[in-house]
C-alpha cells in the first residue's frame, strides 16, 4: 500500500540524490550542483506498502527483517539476537508462500523454501516493498506472478551529477552484544553511460544478552521458575561483498550484480529441561551473479532479460552426543533466465508475456540422500487497462516441474512425479469521485508453492507425493489521501484492506505408523484467514521548518486450523483452532520530528496473544508482548564530507519478551552509529 512512507521516501530520496548539492568557495559563495531524480510509471492497481530512505535509517532496523515488522499484516518470526533465524510470513499464509526479491530477481532455497531477511543489512538497502497478491507492473518476469505475495529489496544505485565522479561512504556501529559493524561504500562513475558500485561489511558479536525466564504452571498459576541468565552461543561473524554494474544504452539500461555473504554463528536454541546453553553451530556461504536488460525495441514494444546463477552453501553441526552428533552439509546450485515481452496495444492497455527457466539442484552428506534435482518452466500472459476511473489487471501463470533423483547412485530412483499447475489472478481498482483522492481496490489470486526438497526427500520424512500446496486470496480495500497545502496538517492517508485466504493441501509433518518418533510429510492441512489491515498517515507541517510524521498500523487477523487428524482427542482440541504465532491483534506505530539537521524517531510495536500450537489450551498459551525503541541522529557537514551521528535504544522499557516460545529476546539494549560521506 502506498502510505505516506511513500512521501517521506520521495522526499528523503530527494534529500539523498542531492548528496553532493553544495560546495562552499574560498569567498563563502554557496554553489549549487544539479540533482537527479528518477522515477518509473505503471498502471498501478494495487498499492503496496513502502518503506525508503531517511524512515529506513530512523526504524532502529539492524536487518530487513527488522524494518518489516512495521508492515501491516505481516509476521516475523525471530529467534533472538544478531544471529538468530529470521522469517517471515504474510497473512497467515506461511512463510514459503514469500517471494523474496532482491533488485529485482527472487532469492530461491529449494532446500527449505524460507529466506532468513536477517542476513540481510540495512546499510546498502535504498527501500523496502511489500505486495499482497503481486505487483502490479506487469512488465517483470514470470517468477513475480508466483507468489502469494512479494517482498521487493532494492539496493542503493550510485546517482551522479555533472560534477561528480566519485562517492564514498563509511559507517561503523557498535553497541550492546560486542557489535563491531564497519561498513564501506564506494561508488564511481567510470563513462557517462557506466557507474560502479562496490560495498563490504563485516559483522561480528558475541550474541550475549541477560534475559529473564519465567514459567507459570497454568493449572495452578503457581510460579515453576524465574531467573536470569546470559545468552550464550549466540555470537556471529559474517562478511558481506557486492558489487554492481549500472548501465544506460539507447532507450535501455542493464545491470550487472554479484553478492557473497559468508557466516558462521551459533545456534543457541530453546531453553528446555533446564538446559541454558546450547553447542550447535552453523556456516553459511551464499555467492550469486545476476544481470538484467531492459531495452525499448520499438514503438509500444520493450523487453527485459534477467539470469541468474546461485550457490549456497550450508553446514551444521552438533558437537552433543548427549542427543545425536550431526554433522550435515548442504549445497544448492541455481541456474536462471528470464524473458519478458511487453506490448502497449493502446495507451490505455498493455499486453505482458513472459517466460522463465529455473534448474535447482541439492546435494548432501545425508545417507541415502536423493541428491534431486528440478527444472521449472513458467509461462506468464498477463495484461494491464486503464479506462478512466477503473484500472484493471490479469494474469494467467502456468507452472511446469520435472525433478529427477539420484538415490545411492541408482539412475532408476524414483522422483516425485511432474506437476502441472495453471493459476489465474485478477484485479481491479476504481477512483469514483473526480476531485477526491479516494480508491477502491479488490482482488482474487490462485497461486501455489511447490513442496520443497525436504518436504520431498529428506532422508526417511520426505515424501513424494506431496502435491503443491494452494492459496486462494480474496482482498477488498480502499484508500484515502488529504492534502492542505499551507495547514497543520499538510497531508494524511487512510486505508483498510478486508481479506479472505484459505490454504489448501497444506503440507505438514504427521506421525508414521504407530509411534510419535517418526515423521512423514503429508497433504492434509486446510487453513482459513479472516483479517483486516488498517493503515493511516499523518505528516504535520509546524512553523520554522518543524515536520512530524505520525505512521500507525492496525492488523486483525483470525487464521483458523481446519485440518481433520486421525486422533479423535487431537481433533477436538486443534479444530477451527486459530494457527500457531499468529496473534489476532497486532500493530505499530512510527513517530519521527525532524528540524533542520536533528531528527527524533519514536516506534512501538504490539503483538497480541497467541498460542504456539493449533490446540488452543492453556500450556500453549503466548503472552502478547511489546516493545517501544527510540533513536535520534544529527546531521553536519565538514567542508565536503557529510556526518551522521546516531543513538538507539531499543527495547526502551526493558521488556520480557519471547517472539517464539523458549528463545527468550534481548532486553534494553543500545547502538550507536557514526556514518561519513563524500
Amino acid at each position: 500500500m502506498i502510505t505516506f512512507l511513500a512521501f517521506i521516501g520521495t522526499h528523503s530520496y530527494g534529500q539523498k540524490t542531492n548528496r553532493d548539492s553544495t560546495l562552499v568557495d574560498s569567498a563563502g559563495v554557496r554553489t549549487l550542483r544539479g540533482v537527479t531524480i528518477s522515477t518509473i510509471a505503471y498502471k498501478e492497481v494495487i498499492p503496496s506498502q513502502k518503506l525508503t530512505g531517511e524512515q529506513l535509517k530512523s526504524l532502529n532496523s539492524f536487518s530487513v527483517a527488522d524494518a518489516i515488522r512495521y508492515f501491516a499484516g505481516v509476521q516475523v518470526k525471530d529467534y533472538g539476537g544478531i544471529g538468530g533465524l529470521k522469517t517471515v510470513d504474510m497473512r497467515s499464509m506461511g512463510t514459503n508462500h514469500m517471494g523474496v526479491f532482491y533488485d529485482g530477481i527472487q532469492l530461491g532455497n529449494a532446500q527449505n523454501g524460507q529466506i532468513d531477511l536477517g542476513k540481510f543489512s540495512m546499510d546498502n538497502i535504498e527501500s523496502i516493498a511489500v505486495y499482497n497478491g503481486q505487483k502490479s507492473d506487469i512488465f517483470q518476469p514470470a517468477k513475480d506472478y508466483g507468489s502469494s505475495g512479494t517482498i521487493y529489496l532494492r539496493s542503493r544505485k550510485p546517482v551522479f551529477d555533472s560534477a561528480t565522479t566519485t562517492h564514498l561512504k563509511g559507517v561503523f556501529k557498535t553497541g550492546s552484544f560486542d557489535l563491531i559493524n564497519p561498513s564501506l561504500l564506494w561508488e564511481q562513475k567510470l563513462a557517462d553511460n557506466l557507474n560502479l558500485s562496490l560495498s563490504s561489511e563485516w559483522i561480528n558479536s558475541s550474541g550475549r544478552y541477560p534475559f529473564r525466564y519465567k514459567r507459570v504452571y497454568h493449572n495452578t498459576g503457581a510460579t515453576a521458575w524465574d531467573t536470569t541468565a546470559i545468552r550464550q552461543n549466540g555470537d556471529i561473524n559474517a562478511w558481506r561483498v557486492e558489487s554492481g554494474l549500472y548501465g544506460r544504452l539507447n532507450r535501455g539500461i542493464w545491470n550487472l550484480k554479484t553478492y557473497f555473504y559468508d557466516s558462521e554463528r551459533g545456534i543457541p536454541g530453546a531453553i528446555v529441561n533446564n538446559v541454558w546453553k546450547r553447542s550447535q553451530r552453523q556456516w553459511d556461504r551464499n555467492f550469486f551473479v545476476q544481470g538484467s536488460l531492459q531495452q525499448n525495441v520499438a514503438k509500444g514494444y520493450d523487453i527485459q532479460v534477467n539470469a541468474k546463477y546461485a550457490n549456497d552453501y550450508m553446514r551444521y553441526l552438533n558437537p552433543d552426543t548427549t542427543l545425536m552428533y550431526i554433522d550435515n552439509n548442504f549445497h544448492q546450485q541455481e541456474w536462471y533466465a528470464s524473458i519478458a515481452n511487453k506490448y502497449s496495444v493502446s495507451k490505455h492497455i498493455d499486453i505482458n508475456l513472459s517466460t522463465d527457466f529455473q534448474y535447482n539442484t541439492l546435494d548432501a552428506s545425508l545417507d541415502g540422500f536423493a541428491f534431486p534435482k528440478r527444472l521449472t518452466s513458467l509461462v506468464a500472459l498477463a495484461t494491464a487497462a486503464e479506462f478512466g476511473k477503473v484500472k484493471m489487471q490479469g494474469s494467467v501463470l502456468g507452472t511446469f516441474v520435472n525433478e529427477k533423483i539420484n538415490r545411492g547412485n541408482s539412475d532408476t530412483a524414483v522422483a516425485a512425479p511432474s506437476k502441472n499447475e495453471i493459476t489465474p489472478a485478477f484485479f481491479i481498482s476504481y477512483k469514483p469521485f473526480a476531485r477526491a483522492d479516494f480508491n477502491l481496490r479488490a482482488f482474487y489470486k490462485n497461486i501455489f508453492r511447490m513442496p520443497t526438497f525436504n518436504d520431498l526427500y529428506y532422508t526417511d520424512i520426505g515424501n513424494i507425493s506431496l502435491q503443491p500446496e494452494f492459496t486462494h486470496q480474496y482482498n477488498l480495500g480502499f484508500a484515502y489521501r488529504k492534502t492542505r497545502q499551507g495547514s497543520l496538517l499538510s497531508e494524511w492517508q487512510l486505508q483498510s484492506d478486508f481479506y479472505y485466504n484459505q490454504v489448501t493441501n497444506k503440507i505438514v509433518a504427521v506421525p508414521k505408523g504407530s509411534g510419535m518418533y517418526r515423521w512423514m510429510m503429508m497433504n492434509i492441512g486446510e487453513v482459513e484467514i479472516r483479517g483486516v489491515d488498517v493503515v493511516g498517515d499523518l505528516a504535520f507541517t509546524f512553523p520554522k521548518d518543524i515536520l512530524l510524521n505520525i505512521r500507525a498500523a492496525y492488523t486483525h487477523q483470525t487464521a483458523q486450523d481446519f485440518t481433520t487428524r486421525k486422533n479423535p482427542e487431537l481433533q477436538k482440541v486443534t479444530y477451527g483452532g486459530q494457527i500457531p504465532y499468529i496473534p489476532w491483534h497486532s500493530g505499530s506505530l512510527i513517530a519521527g520530528i525532524q528540524y533542520n539537521t536533528w531528527r527524533l524517531n519514536y516506534s512501538f510495536i504490539y503483538v497480541g496473544a497467541r498460542y504456539q500450537n493449533s490446540a488452543n489450551i492453556p500450556e500453549n498459551y503466548e503472552q502478547p508482548w511489546y516493545t517501544s525503541d527510540l533513536s535520534a541522529s544529527k546531521n553536519f557537514q565538514l567542508k565536503r564530507c557529510r556526518f551522521r551521528v546516531a543513538g538507539e535504544l531499543n527495547n526502551l522499557l526493558n521488556q520480557d519478551y519471547e517472539v517464539v516460545v523458549n528463545y527468550p529476546m534481548p532486553k534494553r539494549n543500545y547502538k550507536i552509529i557514526l556514518s561519513v560521506e563524500l
